[in-house]
């Protein structure tokens, strides 16, 4: 367990939080198009939009790999 303390301790702030915030941006970035899109019904959206928001990483990850194929062209 020290051994791990001692490799964290080299981190400083920034390297964290880039990654942290990269990951917000792209969740955020989710909701805004699942929220802004057209779906073939509300029940779709509904349901990626939970999905997202309640599983976070999960949700991003199969909403982008998944998700976007379902909407409707604009």
């Amino acid at each position: 367990m020290s051994n791990l303390l001692l490799f964290l301790g080299g981190f400083g702030g920034i390297e964290l939080l880039l990654p942290l915030l990269g990951l917000f941006l792209l969740w955020l970035y989710a909701v805004v198009e699942i929220v802004t899109g057209t779906f073939q019904n509300n029940i779709d959206k509904l349901v990626w939009l939970l999905l997202v928001l309640v599983v976070p990483l999960v949700g991003v990850f199969l909403y982008f790999l998944i998700g976007r194929r379902r909407r409707l062209a604009r």
